[in-house]
């Protein structure tokens, strides 16, 4: 059952706490009113904005004059049937699991983690919902949608029927996708390549490691590794906490530039380098925007009393809101921190989250 309202204030619906209103609000809870809604207006040319956890987005102080769609479908189907006599699956003790768009994300971590499905487990703590993650192809903590992803099923908004699209359709990428940036797909569910078993996959982020105590390579129980990664997201503001203006942010603000390897070369020498497949170099934003000196904590200078945002007090990549800010003091922030990366080092710092009705 669809529920509309007009003039809702957006920041009520994203993890920064900004936005300005929407036109029109329309929540919906089943596949079939998503498309409905999304058709009409189509039909009648209005604008769209579908909204999931809203997690990832940052949205004008002006709003949005259009429809905004709330994303609230339910659903989780797990099909065990796989088996190496199976050609449904491509590995032998895999499951596939299929989840409405709608779904809060971690709560699915969750659930994996305790029905020994493998291969998600260090996404915990993640917000926003099922729908967002083929997106940007949403990683941390050494993995990434893209290595268990099996398929997206979505509404295509140019031709008006419904599309699905196999892994290597969805053409991935570090923090990117098809879907990324363009309004052409509507994302209903999502399937995911899993595998059973008690043990994670292979630990490979450092940081990790050390926190469980194993070495880059080695696995380890499920939820160690869950509870490890959110204990590590709780210490950086990155797991979502109303009483925490640290978390009062869209996650990572910048992505990790990956530059030519002459650009890479150009780095200073301690500066972090991580070889990619394609000879290119990723390396840390974190550590630029650091090293370009705005710290944990950082703050525009402010006539006023208070600090409307800052950098957060836990990790240089998030941008808060303090609780009093707006969308485009936070922008201004987020200028500061790319013009000078860009000054110091000469590399431009790319936004993760999508931008509605705003720019930098």
């Amino acid at each position: 059952m669809t529920t509309e309202r007009t003039g809702v204030a957006l920041a009520d619906f994203t993890t920064l706490r900004l936005g300005g209103p929407a036109e029109r609000m329309v929540e919906v809870e089943t596949e079939a009113e998503l498309i409905d809604v999304v058709r009409d207006c189509d039909s009648r040319e209005k604008p769209v904005l579908v909204l999931g956890g809203g997690s990832n987005l940052v949205i004008a102080d002006d709003g949005f004059d259009g429809t905004v769609v709330r994303v609230r479908t339910r659903g989780v189907d797990v099909d065990e049937s796989a088996s190496c006599e199976s050609d449904s699956i491509a590995a032998c003790g895999g499951i596939l699991v299929t989840a409405a768009a709608g779904e809060p994300w971690d709560e699915l971590v969750e659930r994996a983690v305790a029905e020994e499905w493998v291969g998600i487990e260090a996404l915990a703590g993640i917000p926003g919902a099922v729908g967002a993650t083929p997106m940007q192809n949403v990683g941390a903590y050494g993995q990434e949608i893209a290595q268990t992803l099996w398929s997206v099923r979505t509404y295509d908004r140019v031709d008006q029927r419904v599309r699905t699209f196999a892994n290597a359709d969805c053409a991935f990428e570090y923090r990117n996708s098809r879907f990324k940036g363009s309004e052409r797909y509507v994302i209903l569910s999502v399937s995911y390549q899993l595998r059973q078993g008690n043990l994670s996959a292979p630990v490979g982020y450092a940081e990790l490691a050390r926190r469980l105590g194993v070495r880059i390579g080695d696995r380890a129980p499920l939820k160690d590794v869950r509870e490890a990664v959110l204990e590590l997201r709780r210490g950086k503001g990155m797991v979502l906490d109303p009483d925490d203006h640290d978390t009062w942010s869209a996650g990572s603000f910048f992505t990790n530039p990956v530059l030519s390897a002459a650009d890479a070369a150009q780095l200073p020498q301690d500066a972090p380098r991580w070889p990619q497949p394609d000879g290119r170099v990723k390396t840390s934003a974190a550590w630029l925007i650091e090293r370009a000196g705005f710290t944990r904590g950082y703050a525009p200078q402010h006539g006023g009393g208070g600090v409307p945002v800052s950098l957060s007090t836990k990790h240089t990549l998030a941008l808060t809101n303090r609780g009093s800010g707006t969308t485009s003091e936070l922008l201004s922030l987020a200028r500061d921190v790319r013009d000078g990366v860009r000054a110091t080092f000469g590399v431009n710092l790319v936004n993760e989250p999508v931008l509605v009705g705003c720019a930098l």
